[in-house]
């Protein structure tokens, strides 16, 4: 499975599971926000699938993902994101 199709996958469990999903451009990481008492997860636009996954996976921490169905290689993807915990080191582009 493609890069961008997991992440749509990805996407589309967290939003499953409550939590909205937003994609802007700026000058931004990437993950939970709140606005307004609205938690939501943000990606930025300029950010490459393989940080779009890393940023999902972060998140995905701490959501039961266990009550969404997700396919073998999107679990397997997940799973290698957790596993590597690359997370942590995802810079904005300025490298803020």
């Amino acid at each position: 499975m493609k890069t961008p199709q997991i992440v749509k996958e990805l996407e589309e469990a967290v939003e499953q599971l409550g939590v909205r999903v937003r994609r802007e451009k700026g000058n931004f990481r990437g993950g939970f926000c709140m606005r307004n008492d609205e938690e939501f997860l943000m990606l930025n636009r300029v950010h490459p699938p393989e940080i779009h996954i890393a940023i999902l996976a972060e998140a995905m921490r701490s959501l039961d993902v266990d009550t969404v169905y997700l396919k073998p290689a999107v679990r397997q993807a997940l799973e290698d994101a957790w596993a590597r915990k690359d997370v942590v080191d995802i810079q904005a582009e300025d490298g803020d």
